[in-house]
Order: structure tokens, then C-alpha cells, then sequence
């Protein structure tokens, strides 16, 4: 047995480690948690109104973003299901299954791909334009008012 000195923990030899005796991280301070918090609820409020604004129109929200990238996709890019699959982060068969769906409702055709025969590309109808077109119009009047608080609360995080 020792002198009872080394074998008892000193309150200094704690400190930066959590009550396992594991280090732990510097604190975080009020202010990035703050930041963080106002985005998250600025980004939350857009998308609460994205999803509602497509149940209004019956449209489910998975549905109206996979219309979205179809539309949306940058120039030279095939909306593939692997694209879709990788702009909404969903595997492969989640996709499958999304545009089953929207092909069933009428908002999108699926062909085979012209070079590729394995690839399933889409393409929006002009019943999925109309709709797409009537969302967009909300979303951008929804995000016109949203953007000064977005663009603050990222600005917070830049500084």
C-alpha cells in the first residue's frame, strides 16, 4: 500500500474529464449554441412550410421533393434514380418506390435510359409542371420573407 497521496484522485488531475475519467471537450459557449439554434429553427420553419404546403395540394412531401430534383436538375445531369437517390438522401429502392408512386398519380413518366438501358430516368408531365409551378410560386414568396433570417443566422456562423 501506498502513502494514501498517490493512490487518492487530487481534484486537479480531473479536471477536463467526464465523471468515466474520459477527456472531455472545451465547453461550448452560450453563443454558438444560440446561433446554431436560430438556424436550425429559421430552417425549420421553412420546412414546416414546405411540407405543408404540399399536403395542401395532396402532394406528400417525399413526393414534392423527388418533383423538385426532377425538375431541377442541373444542366447535363440525367434525373436517374441513383441522382435522385444521392440529391435526397434515400437509398435506391426508397426511390424506386417514391417515383412508383408519383408515376401512378400522374406527375412523372419513367422511360429507359437511351444510352444505358439499365438506368430509369423521369420526367416530369405536365400535370407534375403544373403542380411543381404552383408550389415554387409559395415557396418563393415563403422564402423572400425567410431570407434576411437565414442569411443572419448563417452570417453568425461566418463571423
Amino acid at each position: 500500500m501506498g502513502d494514501g497521496v498517490d493512490d487518492k484522485v487530487r481534484d486537479s488531475d480531473l479536471e477536463g474529464r467526464n465523471a468515466e475519467g474520459h477527456s472531455s471537450p472545451p465547453p461550448l459557449g452560450a453563443a454558438p449554441v444560440r446561433e446554431l439554434a436560430e438556424f436550425r429553427y429559421v430552417l425549420r420553419r421553412f420546412l414546416h412550410f414546405s411540407e405543408e404546403a404540399a399536403a395542401r395540394v395532396g402532394l406528400p412531401a417525399q413526393q414534392h421533393q423527388l418533383l423538385l430534383q426532377v425538375a431541377g436538375a442541373p444542366k447535363g445531369a440525367q434525373p436517374t434514380i441513383a441522382f435522385l437517390a444521392e440529391r435526397l438522401v434515400l437509398r435506391h429502392h426508397s426511390v424506386v418506390e417514391l417515383s412508383l408512386r408519383c408515376e401512378a398519380a400522374g406527375w412523372v413518366v419513367r422511360r429507359t435510359g437511351a444510352l444505358d438501358r439499365r438506368l430509369v430516368v423521369l420526367e416530369l408531365t405536365a400535370a407534375g409542371h403544373r403542380l411543381l409551378k404552383s408550389l415554387s410560386q409559395d415557396h418563393a414568396r415563403e422564402l423572400n420573407e425567410l431570407a434576411p433570417k437565414l442569411i443572419e443566422a448563417l452570417q453568425a456562423f461566418a463571423a
